[in-house]
């Protein structure tokens, strides 16, 4: 995973949403487990204590849970997955269109643009 940070929104953020991406793209599948909170952070370069905050607040979501022993893992909810992706998608689908308007574009020329697409 490539951990690159800004100084817009706070850490712990954006180290759910670069999971979050992960997980809705199958790229960490159900029940894979992660590597200890240690290891992710050392990896991040981050605060060990951010990189649990991150993780609790992800599993608090429903989408990681924890075995006592055994570490956390990814959960096998599909219907929050599904629900992640679509989330994801309209954020990007919101950004996209947002900075098309500031370029000057109409919804119908947008639309025209995107068939060329298909």
């Amino acid at each position: 995973m490539e951990w690159k940070f800004t100084d817009e929104i706070p850490i712990y953020q954006q180290i759910m949403y670069l999971l979050k991406q992960e997980i809705a793209s199958g790229e960490l599948e159900a029940g894979q487990k992660l590597p200890s909170v240690r290891e992710l952070a050392l990896e991040a370069g981050v605060n060990p204590n951010t990189m649990q905050k991150a993780l609790a607040e992800l599993e608090r979501e429903g989408l990681l849970y924890s075995q006592r022993t055994a570490g956390r893992f990814v959960a096998d909810h599909q219907e929050i997955r599904d629900g992640l992706q679509e989330e994801l998608m309209m954020e990007y689908v919101e950004g996209f269109l947002e900075k098309m308007k500031k370029l000057g574009y109409s919804i119908d020329e947008i639309i025209v643009l995107l068939q060329k697409f298909k």
